[in-house]
């Protein structure tokens, strides 16, 4: 994919991402059943066909339909997009980017929630330090 970004797509095409990501790997016809407000058969084919040319999606053929697959992991496309959010809207800053996410939601977050983060955030030190 050579440094392409999920943020190179539309909404249309990372709904189709997400739903490729999430299967693993899907048909046009699978797509269809996941996307929300589905489109017509020719319009996800469409969207399936620009993802494959821009290098997103690969295909193989199972008999008479075509299996769709990432090119890269998710985790690499994740790591891909939290770092064009980070440095698009919070000035590259990670507190500035996690203290937005717990105020919107702090009236979701239960103790044992604060309790988890606190614990990631000691290993993550921990293992700096080693």
């Amino acid at each position: 994919m050579n440094g392409k970004l999920q943020n190179d797509l539309s909404k249309r095409e990372r709904q189709v991402m997400a739903i490729i990501y999430k299967r693993k790997n899907a048909s046009v016809n699978d797509v269809l059943k996941d996307i929300p407000n589905p489109p017509s058969y020719s319009a996800v084919r469409s969207v399936v066909n620009i993802l494959e040319n821009k290098g997103f999606i690969k295909h193989k053929k199972y008999v008479k339909k075509y299996v769709y697959s990432p090119t890269i992991s998710r985790k690499k496309a994740t790591n891909s997009a939290v770092k064009q959010l980070l440095t698009t809207y919070f000035d590259n800053s990670l507190e500035k980017a996690v203290t937005t996410m717990l105020e919107m939601h702090n009236d979701d977050l239960t103790d044992e929630d604060f309790q988890r983060l606190s614990r990631i955030i000691e290993r993550v030190q921990k293992e700096d330090e080693q």
